[in-house]
Parts: structure tokens; sequence; C-alpha cells
């Protein structure tokens, strides 16, 4: 059974340019090996150049002095090697002659700054980076509310941020959830929030505030996914009104089970164009018309105003041609009796020149 659709809000528009030239610090990122294999792969490494340094000093022991005993055995090109490359320096042992001493300078001398950088490297990445990091998630968190979760950024959710933004929706208010790095790359350069995590996971919903979402518009890119998502998020966030996209028309139902507001079948849509353009050759141009905010006309919903009470649909305050109202998520038409006097918590559709200014921050541009 559909829900009732929720009436929501944009932003102000800040300009497309201006936006799309913005950017956000994603909220996290995905690490593409475990924290400890990192680490353990950074100090196999710091090990491993250690053991090349020992190895080195030992072959060439014969240039090397202990002051303490003058002889040089295995264990003491360890302590040299460690007090070397850590650049402690007791003077203790030194290399006296002038082969030991180009090794230090040529060889020794770069493994030091490569086992220095990667004990400063892994302190960044698994303390300083780390903490900045969540930081500002959390400032990020902070600030998401009546925002819009957009769940896979394929073609269809690509398209879809770009329309909103071109709608005047801010980028800031919008946060992009994909698995693949270069996807979220280009939601990021849109001005978008974004996140690499699994949408079908509580813990990833939830780190983007989604039952505080103004809505969510869900494209996997494969119709079991995008269904399983659909459960998640409406098990997370009952009142949030969710979209999704579905290619097989057997499972639009099982999506509207799922808990959809609205299943949108791209193949099903193409069909009705292409129908269109075979009854007239200006169908197919019209409905694309009102699908984008590009053309001279665009869809409007927004809930019914307080001086149309009362008044049919045909005689809309903002001058444009109404087409349907929803009463209690029943849809009437124009030509229907119920659309012949307007009621509180009716919800209008209607056609507006694109031109035509909003009335209102609670109207969705269709």
């Amino acid at each position: 059974m559909a829900r009732a659709h929720r009436p929501s809000s944009h932003r102000p528009s800040k300009g497309r340019e201006a936006a799309r030239a913005r950017r956000f610090t994603p909220l996290r990122r995905a690490l593409k090996v475990p924290v400890w294999a990192d680490l353990g792969l950074r100090l196999a490494a710091a090990v491993a150049l250690v053991m090349i340094v020992v190895l080195i000093h030992w072959f060439d022991r014969d240039g090397l002095i202990d002051n303490h005993d003058g002889h040089v055995s295995f264990l003491d090109v360890v302590y040299f090697t460690m007090i070397s490359i850590t650049t402690t320096g007791f003077g203790d042992i030194a290399p006296i002659s002038p082969r030991a001493r180009l090794v230090e300078a040529i060889i020794v001398t770069p493994i030091r700054f490569a086992v220095i950088f990667i004990f400063v490297g892994a302190a960044y990445n698994f303390i300083i980076k780390r903490s900045w990091e969540k930081f500002r998630m959390a400032r990020i968190q902070d600030k998401l509310s009546d925002h819009v979760v957009v769940l896979g950024f394929g073609i269809s959710g690509s398209e879809a941020v770009t329309e909103l933004i071109e709608r005047g929706t801010d980028p800031h208010c919008i946060v992009v959830m994909d698995t693949k790095p270069d996807r979220l790359a280009q939601a990021e350069a849109m001005g978008c929030n974004v996140i690499e995590a699994d949408a079908t996971r509580d813990e990833h919903l939830m780190a983007v505030r989604i039952r505080e979402a103004r809505t969510v518009l869900v494209s996997a890119g494969r119709d079991d996914a995008s269904i399983l998502i659909v459960l998640t998020v409406r098990h997370l966030a009952p009142e949030v009104p969710i979209s999704v996209v579905v290619r097989a028309a057997d499972n639009e139902i099982l999506a509207r089970q799922a808990g959809a507001d609205n299943v949108i079948n791209p193949v099903r849509f193409t069909g009705l164009l292409l129908a269109g353009s075979a009854q007239g050759a200006h169908i197919a141009d019209y409905l694309a018309d009102l699908a984008s905010v590009s053309g001279r006309v665009q869809l409007v919903e927004r809930p019914v105003r307080p001086e149309e009470i009362g008044k049919p649909l045909s005689a809309l305050a903002t001058g444009g041609q109404g087409l349907r109202i929803y009463r209690g998520g029943t849809p009437w038409g124009f030509w229907d009796p119920q659309a012949a006097a307007l009621q509180p918590g009716d919800i209008v559709v209607e056609i507006r020149p694109t031109d035509a200014p909003a009335e209102s921050d609670e109207e969705i541009a269709g």
C-alpha cells in the first residue's frame, strides 16, 4: 500500500556554478585494507629496511670501531644500526673507514629518512588524520537536517542530484552514499556531502541521520539491492518519504510493500515516451519538457493554500493549471467531483511556467 506523500521544502538556490565550485569534506571513507593490516604492512616495511641496514653494517664491519672493547660483534652491529637509524649517536661505535662513511651517507641516511617517514605517516593516518576526520564528520552530522539522502550514485542517482541542484537545492543539503570512490569524487565535486558505505547497513544510514532527512532517493542499480535498501530505510525512518528506481515491472509491487512512497520504472517511462512519439510528433517532447527544470514548463507539487480552500482545482491562486489533488493519499484528477472544491490538507499538482516565481518554501518542483 502506497504511503501518503509528505510535502517538503527546498533551500534557496546559490547558483549552479557557485554550487559546483564548492567542495565538501566526506563524512567518512572506507579503508581498502583493515586498519591492523595497514599498520602491519607499515611495520613490516620498517623492519625490512632496518634488516637491510644491519646486513650492510655487518658486511662492512671492518670499517667500524668499537671504542669499548675494539671488537664489533653482530650484537654491536644491531645496536649501532638502531642508534644510527634513530639518530641517537652515543659515539661508542663509529664508522672510521672512508667506505663505511660513504655507506652511511649514501645508503643508510636515505633508509633512515624512509623509516622515519613510515612511522610519521603511520602516526598521521592512525592518530592525527582519523581524529581530524572524526571531528569534521561530527560537525557535518550536527548540521544535517531536512536534507536529501541519495543512496546510489549511478546514472539515475547522478542525474537526480544534477536536477536537484538545477532546481535550487543547496548541494550542502544533499548526502550521497555509494561504495565506489570515483562516483563519490564526482558527487563531491558537485558540492555534496559524500560517504563511502553500504546503504543496506543500519549504522551507515544512521551516520547520515536518516531519520532527519527530508526525502530519500534510492537507485542502487539492481532491483534486489534497491528493495533491500528501502526496507532498511523504512525500518530506521518510518516517516521519511522514499523514492526508488526499479527496472522490472513485477518488482514495483515489492518496492511499495517494502515501504517506498514513489516507485519509478525508467523502462516503463521510456516506453511511454516511445508510444507518445508514435502518436504525435510533440508528445514526447512535451513530457521531457515537464520532467526537466530546463524546459519551459514544470510540474509543481505543493500543499493547498488557505485562500484556495473551497475553490475548484481550476482556480488556483498561483495561476497555474491544476492537474490533480491528493486527498488522504488518494489521487483525484481535475475531472473528478472531488476536485470541485479544495479542502484543507490537500496536495495540489499543477503545471506552471518555469520562470514563474515560487510561492513558498514548501513547494516541490516535480
